[in-house]
């Protein structure tokens, strides 16, 4: 697998620098490497309009905070960083999978975030990525102190979801709440194999306790609810949902998160196989592994 980090930097930097109405097309050409692997499975994508509706910076106004937002960024060494963690991560899958199908070439791009939403500065502390299509990574940062440090286990968790379906079908229509979790969940515990629980995302961690215990009986429950317009609230939560114009089920922020990493925990105990190991398993046989009863 050749993995390309691209110079998103230099390229944010330039388009910064921009007047308003050039930068649309600016960002179109930054993103320009995720375009025909996106169209590949997608078919034709308005990549600003992604950016728009994925919590990427305003492209309408000025605000000073943007261009140091991506120096900062520069100088911490991120897309480094990210390389870094992309490298030991497939060293990981494909050392413990050998043979296992993957994308010739992964691109990575990382943009910066709106600071101004809440869905990415507040419920994600800063970083959220894409990954499920393989050959394309993007990823969505505003610099915070947790983002800064977990980026690139952000870029690992997203690279897992890209190998696992190069093997795995996904189908929006047909897709489970109980893929959608256990992806979620084998993502997370791959990043704590890799780097320990710290890496982890907030998303992860965010349930414990009595709260976990509710929200994962709500979620298995519903393990084999189908379409992805009906899964956003098991996974991410009912404010995601309704953000997104879909029906909450009363779950909270990243339950399927929570949820998955405990379903992957009892397979890993069940079945004596890691994340890496267990990255094109089919979710039935890891749902089955931890004990919970699915009729797909």
């Amino acid at each position: 697998m050749k993995i390309v980090v691209h110079d998103t930097a230099s390229a944010m930097v330039d388009l910064l620098q921009r007047p308003l109405p050039e930068r649309p097309g600016a960002l179109r050409e930054m993103l320009g490497p995720l375009q025909g692997v996106l169209a590949a499975v997608m078919g034709e994508v308005d990549l600003v309009q992604m950016h728009r509706m994925g919590s990427g910076f305003p492209l309408d106004r000025e605000d000073p905070r943007y261009l140091a937002a991506v120096r900062r960024m520069r100088d911490a060494g991120v897309w480094e960083r990210i390389e870094e963690c992309l490298a030991g991560a497939w060293e990981r899958i494909s050392g413990a999978v050998p043979g296992i199908k993957h994308a010739e070439t992964v691109h990575v791009v990382v943009v910066l975030g709106d600071p101004d939403d809440d869905h990415l500065t507040r419920r994600s502390a800063g970083y959220l990525g894409v990954g499920g299509i393989p050959g394309a990574i993007q990823l969505v940062m505003w610099p915070t102190e947790t983002s800064l440090k977990k980026i690139g286990y952000g870029a690992a968790h997203e690279l897992h979801h890209n190998v696992r379906y190069a093997n795995v079908a996904w189908d929006p229509a047909a897709v489970t709440v109980g893929e959608q979790v256990v992806a979620e969940g084998l993502a997370e515990v791959f990043v704590r194999e890799l780097a320990g629980e710290q890496a982890m995302g907030p998303w992860s961690t965010a349930l414990s306790g009595a709260g976990l215990d509710s929200a994962y009986d709500k979620i298995t429950a519903g393990i084999d609810v189908a379409g992805m317009r009906n899964l956003t609230a098991y996974v991410l939560g009912d404010a995601t949902a309704e953000r997104m114009g879909q029906r909450p089920v009363g779950l909270p922020d990243f339950a399927g998160y929570a949820a998955g990493v405990r379903i992957v925990d009892a397979h890993r105990a069940a079945s004596g196989l890691t994340a890496a190991q267990s990255t094109a398993l089919p979710a039935r046989e890891i749902l089955l592994n931890a004990g919970v009863p699915t009729g797909v």
